[in-house]
């Protein structure tokens, strides 16, 4: 059997690769998605207090770093068992609506947009983001501005654009101040601005994809995503929903301490990434997809208007539960305008000027459990800890996990439609990566030590022939 190693896989954050084996008549068998590091965070936080693990845990990242000190920070407020203040919770917020626009924009102007402007078939030398520069200067500075429309703000609340020290267990470290207020709403209609011209050109060019739409990732599965009482998106707060490729929903109103009870992670012998799975379905029949597409599927509506607009002729276009995972760019340019507008009310709210921003109190709790939606999905940060507050325990699930199965799927549909062994060429592995790119995975937050993983050793003689094996799966 012959076999096609794409390696790396680019224009990604973090480290894969693919295999791609062969039949003997050169057509695609079988595919492996490698996520080839591993961090071991849930470790070496062990004995650190728990205080310090939203600083800790936003080094896991440098792209989505608010996504996890948010995230670590709803676990300690829930072992200090306080109510944040009002104020607190509204400025979490916006600095992760923040944090959304800036790293949506990277994924689709950066990461992106050279497979989309250039096309998947083009010279490889110019295909990123300097090609887009040259060729499309309009569409690169338009990225380049959203941005840092997002960073700006980040940096306005926190003081620091990465690895803030502003998001703090019981709430925030300092309050807003009001003429940073202003100079980010004076900002905001340019921002916008450059979200509805994007979505609209993407829009106007989307039927130029019918067949990637038809075989990246084009397949039923479960869909999952933070909604409110009301069915409406969310990205702070909420509880988890189950959305089935029939539109049924499956299960609903998940807090955050209940995960596990549904939630399953299975350990793969091709990968340091684990495999999260909907434990009613058991693995690998309980597949589910999260982030942008897995939002807008789970959630009813969002709630803003120019939003929801978007979100209904997205459905007339691609049905109620789309399935293709090339709609991840679509669904994605959609939660830019949705964080837009949902920045624009917080900062029109005069509460978030208040300047009680924190609550103070020790352990009351032995463990925590802290869920928000990160830009890529669903993020769960979870610890125990002993009664002076050191972690005793910790696991993460992250947003790229629980894609897991489901990028591993697309791959092999891709490689299925696109490779050709007897005819091969560069364009044919580029589909290959841009259907990983399309999920927009973080790899480098997504390896974690919880369990262990799926080990197979083979003990080889001078001449190739397998001496002994051992498995830990």
């Amino acid at each position: 059997m012959k076999r096609i190693t794409i390696d790396p896989v680019s224009r990604i954050e973090g480290h894969a690769k693919i295999t791609i084996h062969l039949d003997e008549q050169g057509r695609v068998a079988g595919t492996q998605f490698h996520v080839t590091q591993v961090r071991g965070f849930e470790k070496f936080t062990e004995g650190r207090p728990f205080y310090e693990m939203p600083g800790i845990t936003a080094r896991i990242c440098g792209i989505c770093p608010i996504s996890h000190s948010l995230a670590s920070a709803k676990a300690c407020d829930a072992i200090m068992a306080v109510r944040i203040p009002p104020a607190a919770r509204k400025l979490r917020e916006l600095i992760h609506f923040a944090q959304i626009v800036q790293s949506h924009a990277l994924s689709f102007f950066y990461l992106s947009s050279p497979d989309l402007l250039l096309g998947m078939n083009s010279d490889q030398a110019s295909r990123n983001v300097l090609g887009v520069i040259a060729g499309h200067p309009e569409m690169a500075r338009d990225g380049i501005e959203l941005r840092k429309f997002g960073l700006q703000l980040v940096e306005g609340l926190a003081q620091e654009r990465v690895h803030a020290s502003w998001i703090v267990p019981g709430g925030v470290a300092a309050p807003f101040p009001i003429l940073t207020r202003d100079h980010i709403l004076g900002a905001w209609p340019a921002a916008m601005s450059i979200a509805e011209r994007t979505l609209r050109f993407f829009k106007s060019v989307i039927d130029n994809y019918k067949q990637e739409i038809a075989h990246f990732g084009s397949f039923p599965t479960l869909y999952a995503g933070l909604v409110d009482d009301s069915g409406n998106l969310q990205l702070y707060d909420g509880t988890l929903r189950f959305r089935g490729a029939n539109g049924e929903i499956v299960e609903d109103h998940i807090a955050a301490e209940n995960y596990a009870q549904w939630i399953g992670e299975a350990s793969l012998r091709d990968s340091y990434l684990k495999a999260p799975y909907f434990k009613p379905l058991g693995h690998p029949d309980g597949i589910y997809r999260v982030g942008p597409l897995g939002r807008l599927n789970a959630a009813d509506r969002c709630g803003t208007p120019k939003t929801d607009a978007e979100l209904e002729e997205f459905r007339q276009r691609f049905g109620r539960v789309p399935e293709s995972a090339f709609l991840y760019h679509y669904a994605r340019l959609i939660e830019i305008v949705f964080a837009l507008e949902r920045i624009q009310t917080l900062l029109h709210d005069p509460q978030i000027l208040d300047l009680q921003v924190r609550a103070t109190a020790g352990v009351n709790a032995s463990e925590g459990v802290g869920m928000i939606e990160a830009p890529r999905g669903t993020l769960i940060h979870h610890y125990k800890v002993d009664p002076e507050g050191a972690v005793t325990w910790a696991n993460l699930i992250v947003a790229t996990g629980h894609n897991n199965m489901a990028m591993g799927r697309s791959v092999e549909q891709v490689a299925k439609h696109y490779v050709d062994g007897n005819k091969l060429n560069e364009g044919m592995l580029n589909h290959v990566s841009a259907v990983v790119r399309a999920y927009d995975p973080c790899l480098s937050c997504s390896t974690h030590a919880f369990g262990k993983p799926a080990l197979h050793i083979r003990l080889l003689d001078a001449g190739g022939a397998t001496l002994d094996t051992l498995s830990t799966d």
